[in-house]
């Protein structure tokens, strides 16, 4: 995501009292901040709620952001630290129906990878609330391992043990099921 200097002017712009600035983040970042929520907390309607509460907080806290730092890696930050919080709260996780990983017409296809994907995700969400989040920043969100320090509020070399951790937890249960050798 290549929109730093935009993101600046946007912030910028909201701190002015311009809400189109604020609706232009929303709109940009709506779709990455509730893929991160579904992935961590697997309902789509909790997802959904966690991503409009992340947005409010971002605003109300538009006043504290550095734009030294940037705006995505800020906004993540919020999104995981709201999203385990509510883990938390909340003592239980909920997958969700499956998903497929193809667009793929074939029907048969289309059930084995719906069967992986849901796989996937269940093991996904044995792993601590802590790995399964530097996982699916890394993995999902795509950010670097600066990045996802960043988002996230630990040191690289944090992230890249419990990135390491996680993985290999995840290896192992997936083997398991038989999904990975």
């Amino acid at each position: 995501m290549k929109h730093d200097d935009d993101d600046a002017l946007l912030v910028r712009r909201c701190r002015e009292g311009d809400d189109g600035g604020f609706e232009a983040l929303v709109r940009r970042y709506q779709g990455p901040i509730y893929h991160v929520a579904l992935r961590m907390v697997r309902d789509a309607e909790e997802a959904r709620d966690l991503a409009q509460t992340v947005f409010l907080k971002v605003y109300e806290h538009l006043d504290g952001y550095d734009p030294a730092q940037r705006f995505y890696s800020w906004m993540y930050r919020i999104a995981i630290h709201e999203t385990l919080n509510h883990l938390r709260r909340q003592g239980r996780l909920q997958p969700i129906d499956g998903e497929t990983v193809s667009q793929r017409p074939d029907p048969e296809r289309l059930a084995v990878d719906a069967d992986v994907s849901r796989t996937v995700q269940e093991a996904l969400m044995t792993l601590p609330a802590q790995e399964r989040a530097v996982v699916v920043l890394r993995h999902f969100a795509e950010l670097s391992y600066q990045e996802i320090a960043q988002a996230v509020g630990i040191p690289e070399k944090t992230v890249k043990s419990r990135l390491f951790s996680g993985r290999q937890r995840l290896r192992e249960r997936l083997e398991r099921k038989g999904v990975v050798r």
